[in-house]
């Protein structure tokens, strides 16, 4: 009679937390994106990508990846009509640069960049202590699932019950995934203090390192933003000013260049 309860129990939990993975994973989907990617939305941005390739749009940002809308019609070599660029999430490590050319942007466009800009440059007392009580509840967030995950690990050895959490792991771990992913930010201390200042970023291009100065707009857990740096996409172009995206992976805070 135990057994039969204890099987009738662990199928209601699977059939629980199979529901819960499933509605929190939808709504992390549909909901979160990238704040670094998200600030550069309704812009026109180039997609400078690690092959050589460029691809110039008005990007939309999902949380599954990055739409570039031509301004234009396309043909591509085979003669084909082609009017957007899809970028899915798992082709972001193919992103050299997400770029942001001030001579691109229309007026309006211009003004906005200018205020984000006049915002991030030296931000206002308020706006760091906004920072700070993020940061603060995302130190929270995470001190709660370490602990979380201590319960747990004590239920499992010291209950009856065991057995039973045990075999639910698969979707306790989707669903901590799903909650920890739409946060999108790796707090780093280094990196907070150099918030709303002019920094030096390395990026990596093949076998070379190099420099850009600009102003540290944020970051997550893929991306660095970098405000006002000049950037030439072949060699042999002028420098122009930009707004710069790059992986963490490719791009690294060196300095502080104040």
């Amino acid at each position: 009679m135990m057994c039969a309860e204890i099987a009738v129990s662990a199928t209601t939990l699977t059939i629980i937390f199979i529901v819960l993975a499933a509605l929190v994973g939808a709504f992390a989907r549909r909901v979160t994106r990238d704040k670094c990617l998200k600030d550069f939305g309704g812009y026109l941005v180039t997609l400078e990508r690690t092959d050589g390739r460029t691809v110039w749009g008005q990007v939309n940002v999902e949380n599954t990846g990055l739409e570039f809308v031509y301004q234009q019609v396309h043909k591509d070599e085979d003669g084909h009509d082609e009017t957007t660029y899809v970028l899915y999430k798992n082709e972001y490590q193919n992103i050299q640069a997400l770029l942001r050319f001030h001579d691109q942007l229309d007026e309006v466009h211009q003004r906005e960049r200018q205020k984000e800009l006049d915002k991030t440059y030296h931000p206002p007392f308020f706006r760091k202590l906004k920072r700070k009580i993020m940061n603060l509840f995302k130190t929270v967030r995470d001190s709660i699932l370490e602990v979380i995950n201590l319960l747990m690990a004590q239920a499992k050895k010291a209950t009856a019950a065991g057995t039973v959490l045990t075999s639910q792991d698969k979707y306790v771990g989707q669903m901590q995934q799903q909650l920890v992913g739409t946060v999108g930010t790796s707090y780093e201390p280094l990196l907070e203090k150099y918030i709303g200042h002019k920094v030096v970023l390395e990026i990596k291009r093949g076998d070379r390192i190099i420099e850009y100065c600009g102003v540290l707009k944020d970051y997550t857990s893929e991306f660095i933003a970098v405000l006002d740096v000049y950037y030439r996409i072949k060699h042999e172009d002028e420098p122009r000013k930009a707004d710069l995206i790059v992986l963490r992976s490719l791009g690294t805070i060196r300095h502080l260049g104040e």
